[in-house]
């Protein structure tokens, strides 16, 4: 792109960025107002619709990749980025260009100022222009024959709720935005369960019987079909090393058990693989989706969702993983727990935001304890990240000793210093860089990322 065109690029997203002083804004208003401006765009669309705590962002890329391996154009939004914004926003894969970008955010400024001027909901959120984007985008401009769509925030009030999707997923329920969605499981659950709409069928990959009660009785009030993970599907996993696990999945659709290789670790992406692959059986038995079982194995063989058990360096092994509250964290640990051996001795990088749950990471992180030496604790360049102060804190009232902590005034330095003095180690120490996806993006940042990674 030419200079004049980074520039535009540049203005473009300091404008959207821009929108953040309005901070969040809980309701659909805004949306359907602005949409309703458009002749509605999104109902050109075919949406399957993805909410959840954790494991989102997997099961979006599972999706995508079987579906594109079938011949079908796909659309993914999703959030947040790791790299580069656009990230957010993609067809068949590549991100979404420059040029389209700047010339769709030039069409939603017109709207937000007059959303702003005329409709008495005032002006929209970042978040809510971001989405507006993906749908002009894909309803304009690429016309994706299928869009995987993931919430920002909940559910029933989030941006993204404004489409009637052909599939509904709701990956799992965890403490976590609490401030916003509420404080139990029960109640985070109706937020999530609010993008349930009348007849779709919903699959989700929850297994504990006080949210799938508020889910069944979601679905039962809109009528539509809630297929529960552990009684209509289930994953198990039969073997599994670094960079690959091996699962059996069953389906109250298939005559027979299938065995599938992913590349992504953890007994929880065996699950998010589950709730995809029952997507697509929904999707082939009740919709007409046409794909082969070869499609959907290469599909899942070369799906990669960055920042989740991520390998940035085999020698010296630094993993990362944006394990952001405390069910992130426990799956951090019963993956960690199974691919270390006795040898291994685990050294974790942790930084997390000030609005988390710290102590109850600091908690699960413990189930690691026999094999971490030390506990690095950091903080990164972003508003809202806890001070060192206030993570060890957390740490020590999590039940670690002050003897296993230590704090990190300059990540950048200390991984500098890391991967030069482990260079030529055995391979038994392990550097995991754990806490918020925002650390983690900044961190990934310091590793060589293919252009495959990046995107493009």
């Amino acid at each position: 792109m030419n200079a004049e065109g980074l520039e535009g690029y540049t203005k473009a997203l300091d404008w959207l960025h821009g929108l953040l002083r309005f901070g969040q804004k809980p309701g659909l208003e805004r949306m359907q107002w602005m949409l309703g401006q458009l002749g509605n765009p999104e109902r050109r669309l075919a949406f399957i619709h993805v909410a959840g705590t954790n494991g989102k962002g997997s099961t979006c890329s599972y999706l995508s990749h079987m579906l594109m391996e079938a011949g079908y154009s796909v659309g993914m939004f999703t959030s947040p980025y790791l790299i580069d914004f656009r990230e957010r926003i993609r067809y068949n894969g590549a991100m979404i260009p420059q040029a389209d970008l700047v010339e769709l955010v030039e069409q939603a400024r017109v709207l937000v100022e007059r959303c702003e001027a005329e409709s008495g909901f005032g002006s929209p959120t970042e978040f809510e222009v971001i989405t507006l984007i993906a749908i002009l985008y894909f309803a304009n401009v690429t016309r994706p024959a299928v869009v995987v769509w993931e919430t920002g925030l909940g559910g029933r009030l989030d941006s993204t709720n404004v489409v009637f999707p052909i599939a509904t997923v709701i990956t799992n329920i965890g403490m976590d935005h609490m401030d916003v969605l509420g404080n139990s499981l029960p109640e985070i659950a109706r937020e999530k369960a609010g993008i349930i709409k009348p007849g779709v069928p919903v699959i989700t990959g929850e297994r504990r019987a006080e949210v799938l009660a508020v889910l069944q009785e979601a679905a039962d009030r809109s009528r539509s079909t809630l297929y529960r993970i552990g009684s209509h599907f289930d994953a198990e996993q039969l073997q599994e090393r670094i960079g690959e696990q091996q699962i059996r999945y069953r389906s109250i659709f298939r005559r027979a058990e299938s065995e599938y290789r992913l590349a992504m670790n953890g007994p929880h992406q065996a699950e998010n693989a589950a709730v995809s692959l029952m997507t697509i059986d929904v999707l082939r038995n009740y919709l007409s989706y046409l794909l082969e079982e070869e499609e959907i194995v290469r599909g899942l063989q070369q799906t990669r969702w960055p920042g989740r058990l991520e390998v940035v360096s085999p020698r010296p092994m630094v993993m990362l993983d944006g394990a952001h509250n405390q069910e992130g964290i426990e799956a951090l640990v019963a993956s960690l727990n199974r691919l270390t051996t006795p040898n291994t001795r685990l050294h974790l990088l942790f930084s997390g935001l000030a609005d988390k749950p710290l102590k109850r990471m600091a908690e699960a992180l413990r189930g690691l304890q026999t094999n971490v030496e030390t506990v690095r604790l950091t903080k990164f360049d972003f508003p809202r990240a806890a001070e060192t102060g206030q993570l060890q804190e957390a740490f020590l009232a999590g039940g670690w000793e002050a003897a296993r902590l230590d704090i990190v005034s300059d990540w950048r330095q200390f991984l500098a210093s890391w991967v030069k003095d482990n260079r030529a180690a055995n391979g038994d120490d392990w550097l995991v860089v754990c806490g918020s996806l925002y650390f983690i993006a900044q961190v990934r940042t310091f590793f060589p990322t293919t252009v495959e990674e990046a995107g493009e």
